[in-house]
């Protein structure tokens, strides 16, 4: 790892020479189980899977605080740990989560955007109150390094418990060994974690954390909903349908098992058998799932709102059927993020970062056998010590990265509240858009040749444009459907591009302000606005798995009150001669976020015409809102090569 790294109280900070690797392995639970008991339990399998790997058993571990290293065979490392928590905690110092001057209604979670979340923010804050003292209690952390190909695979499994709760966070690291090698992709889920998540029986909150999904009867629909809501729930909840005519059964195992098997730990799971199906659907309006999609809940589920159904992401049967493996790593992205994320709780945070001293280089010795190898001894670090000075740096980069967290968190939760009251407004003013194009054409068919005179005396500007345009018989119809604020320019346009929080442009800007230039600049930028508008409008209802198809059918069958774009200029695709070109293939290789793929680049064969002609702009866009609920605009500019612009 690099040395911008900062240790996380489970993390040892003695990484370095270590450089990042694949995206880590993070979960963080509890369970009623007793303290004792779980440390016991986490020692027996790191012995038993040593013992597997033909290594040596280590010998029980003690109770009193100290530090201790085994070497239970060649090139592994265990580390192990247990101490009192630190009592002396530094202050939060969070973000307040409003902004300023804005009201404490406006900002309240209690508002009707979350109407249903307020429980979630008390606990919140609790939580952070009592970051800053910690009742006492105690810890136990064993850290196993092994080697792989081109660097090692770090497992650290902490446990910190009071007189109430225990808390277990796992971590799973590939630390590289040089810059060079560095593997893309994610470390997969520990076994380690399939098999104690079972064994103590795991929740978040009140909802169950295990390997294998639950399933779900209709006198069972009321808890899981509950569960849903549940404020003290800080990991997703996935919940899959069945497809009507499925067995359940056979349903599970061909698809529901292979798509969650990397969300051990990182979710609940659930599946809706098909008399349980209605009764969720019913009681869960505006977050439905049916007809063999997967919907991902995150925290917060607020079951009165519209706008808060956007927030769930829907992973339809189609795209699981094409290719179940490629929809498991999609349907894992963001538990993944949101794992790694969280702040740690208050007993979590409580926990020392690993203190090992520095040990002397060892002279090499002739190769032993294994079978002659010593059993390994316990290296007692108990009374030794770092020093000071780098411990306590240590220490304050962890509270570091815990305080960011937190910030983040609150941040996130902010973000979320804006963007839900954006949609809400948006959905008000695209029906009293509605109504006035309704009303306007109604005078228009009433008063005959009186409308223009008529439409130039109202105050409403989206008639009075009607009305000024109405004038000229050539540009009339064009007028009457136009927004009152569509950009003129693509300038314009680029500035104005957060307007769709549901887009997000990727490309390069100079290619778009370039299309300014062109004699039909003006109207270009009109089409791309309204192809951009109905692209939002579309995202918003696939997130909410509301939009039964792909972009293409919802032009072809747009629902009222939405803005239409001519279905004849959007494309599914590129032609096969262009994606079997590799050049041509390649300029549809457009950026992207990590989180999408890990290259940073995806193709993005889906494009809207804009305009006729050879050279006439196009916009290619990546649809992933079955994934980050998200559309990736890769590119705005002039046409790309094909056998026509040849």
């Amino acid at each position: 790892m690099t040395s911008a790294h900062i240790p996380s109280p489970g993390q040892s900070p003695d990484t370095a020479g270590h450089f990042g690797g694949p995206e880590p392995y993070r979960t963080t639970v509890t369970t009623t189980r007793p303290y004792q008991d779980v440390v016991a339990l986490a020692d027996q399998l790191l012995a038993a899977w040593l013992k597997q790997e033909g290594a040596e058993e280590p010998p029980p571990a003690g109770t009193d605080p100290g530090v201790e290293r085994l070497r239970p065979g060649p090139r592994i490392l265990l580390d192990r740990d247990n101490g009192l928590l630190r009592s002396n905690l530094p202050e939060p110092d969070d973000p307040p989560e409003a902004a300023p001057g804005s009201s404490p209604a406006s900002s309240s979670p209690a508002s009707p955007a979350f109407a249903g979340t307020a429980p979630r923010s008390t606990a919140a804050a609790t939580t952070t109150a009592a970051a800053a003292t910690v009742p006492a209690g105690r810890y136990a952390r064993r850290r196993l390094r092994t080697p792989v190909p081109h660097g090692t695979h770090q497992l650290t499994v902490t446990i910190a418990a009071d007189d109430r709760i225990t808390w277990v966070r796992l971590e799973a690291e590939h630390l590289a060994a040089g810059p060079a090698a560095r593997p893309a992709g994610r470390v997969p889920v520990p076994e380690l974690a399939r098999t104690m998540l079972a064994l103590i029986d795991a929740t978040d909150g009140s909802a169950p954390v295990g390997p294998l999904p639950r399933v779900v009867t209709p006198a069972e629909v009321d808890a899981l909903i509950d569960q849903l809501c549940d404020p003290d729930r800080s990991l997703p909840t996935v919940v899959a349908s069945v497809p009507p005519a499925v067995p359940v059964d056979n349903w599970l195992a061909g698809a529901v098992h292979p798509l969650v098997r990397q969300l051990t730990g990182l979710a609940s799971l659930y599946v809706l058998d098909h008399a349980a199906l209605p009764h969720f659907n019913v009681a869960l309006e505006y977050h439905k799932v049916y007809g063999g999609a997967v919907r991902t809940y995150l925290p917060e589920v607020d079951p009165a709102s519209r706008a808060d159904s956007a927030r769930h992401s829907v992973m339809p049967r189609h795209r699981i059927e094409e290719d179940v493996r490629r929809a498991a790593a999609l349907i894992a992205r963001e538990p993944r993020r949101a794992a790694a994320e969280l702040p740690l709780p208050p007993l979590l945070a409580a926990v020392p970062v690993l203190q090992l001293p520095v040990e002397p280089k060892r002279r090499p010795h002739p190769a032993v056998p294994v079978q002659q190898q010593p059993k390994p001894t316990p290296e007692h670090h108990g009374t030794e010590q770092a020093e000071p000075s780098d411990r306590a740096e240590q220490q304050a980069r962890a509270d570091e990265l815990q305080r960011i967290r937190r910030s983040l968190l609150l941040a996130r939760r902010r973000e979320r509240r804006l963007l839900a009251e954006n949609s809400e407004q948006y959905a008000v003013l695209r029906g009293i858009t509605a109504q006035v194009r309704a009303l306007t054409e109604q005078l228009r068919a009433v008063a005959g040749p009186d409308a223009a005179d008529l439409l130039r005396l109202t105050t409403d500007p989206l008639a009075r444009a009607a009305g000024e345009a109405g004038e000229t018989a050539a540009g009339a119809e064009s007028a009457s459907g136009e927004e009152p604020d569509t950009p003129v320019s693509f300038g314009d346009l680029v500035g104005r591009f957060d307007e769709f929080p549901l887009l997000e442009f990727t490309g390069d800007y100079k290619e778009t302000l370039a299309l300014d230039g062109q004699n039909a600049g003006t109207g270009w930028a009109k089409l791309t606005w309204e192809g951009l508008t109905a692209l939002q409008e579309y995202a918003a209802a696939a997130v909410r798995g509301e939009a039964h198809g792909d972009f293409k059918q919802w032009c072809e069958h747009t629902p009222p009150g939405c803005h239409r774009f001519p279905p004849r200029k959007a494309v599914r695709g590129e032609s096969r001669t262009v994606e079997s070109h590799t050049k041509w293939k390649r300029e549809r290789m457009l950026p992207v976020p990590e989180c999408v793929d890990s290259s940073r680049r995806a193709f993005m064969g889906a494009h809207l015409r804009i305009g006729g002609g050879r050279t006439a702009p196009r916009l290619h866009y990546l649809d992933d809102c079955s994934g980050s609920g998200r559309i990736y605009v890769g590119y705005i500019g002039l046409h790309l090569t094909n056998t026509r612009t040849n």
